[in-house]
């Protein structure tokens, strides 16, 4: 399976996702907002873009698919739930789908609601797995819920999905937003000295060629997984002097999130 990150370079700053078969070329297409860099690569290296799977509703992960499917006459795959939504679906994604992409790639949906109610994201069945996941999860954060979105059914995402996967399993994200998760890392948990190197190589990184992290180290330098650092709960208690003593992860990521919504 190849996964081709391609970096929009865009204000909202975006990554889509070319996810290709190498025995065929056939290629699935992720929130391919930017459809001309989508279709250039995908010329450049011989693939047929065959499907386009939006992670969700939300206009920056949408808007190329018009566009996508009049070049590629390609067919269009989003959660079931956001048919009445995103225009066009073809085929209504339920969690335990197999999405498959020429003859080697098969990749799982999960249901992934919290940032909006209609999410999903995609796990490769390979040896090292590949997690796609929009706006869910994001490197060293978590999506908003300001738009259609839950903030319990993100920690139960997190909690009871994402949390469980395998540790060596890489993310891809929706948008490039490392530097500044990582500076709220380190606002909630200021010794957490993973955090404090990896800004360091981030921060002058080309997102064009962004580090893919994986599930171990988003458990090292991602606040919305830390949710038992003693640091980051005695600083719940500066933030929200009355919280009661014994604190429950929920809270903790409940908490976290309204800080960040304000950070």
């Amino acid at each position: 399976m190849i996964v081709e990150q391609i970096w929009t370079a865009n204000a909202y700053r975006n990554f889509n996702y070319l996810i290709v078969c190498p025995d065929t070329g056939e290629a699935l297409a992720v929130d391919p907002l930017d459809h001309k860099k989508c279709l250039s690569m995908a010329r450049k290296q011989g693939w047929n873009i065959t499907q386009i799977l939006n992670t969700h509703e939300h206009g920056d992960h949408t808007g190329g698919n018009q566009a996508m499917i009049a070049a590629t006459g390609a067919i269009l795959l989003a959660h079931a739930n956001a048919k009445d939504k995103i225009p066009g679906i073809d085929r209504e994604l339920s969690a335990g789908d197999v999405i498959k992409v020429g003859k080697t790639v098969e990749l799982e949906v999960l249901d992934t609601p919290g940032h909006t109610m209609s999410h999903v994201c995609l796990l490769s069945h390979t040896d090292t797995p590949a997690l796609i996941c929009g706006d869910t999860l994001f490197n060293a954060g978590a999506g908003n819920c300001h738009h259609g979105g839950h903030p319990n059914e993100l920690y139960e995402t997190f909690a009871s999905k994402l949390a469980k996967l395998p540790d060596d399993t890489l993310i891809y994200p929706g948008h490039d937003y490392i530097v500044n998760n990582l500076k709220f890392t380190l606002d909630r948990e200021p010794d957490n000295d993973k955090a404090a190197n990896l800004i360091r190589q981030v921060e002058v990184q080309d997102p064009g060629e962004a580090l893919v992290t994986t599930l171990a180290l988003e458990k090292e330098i991602n606040t919305f997984f830390r949710l038992h650092s003693p640091t980051v709960i005695a600083r719940l208690y500066d933030a929200f002097p009355d919280l009661p003593d014994d604190l429950d992860a929920r809270t903790v990521f409940l908490k976290l999130r309204e800080l960040r919504n304000k950070w």
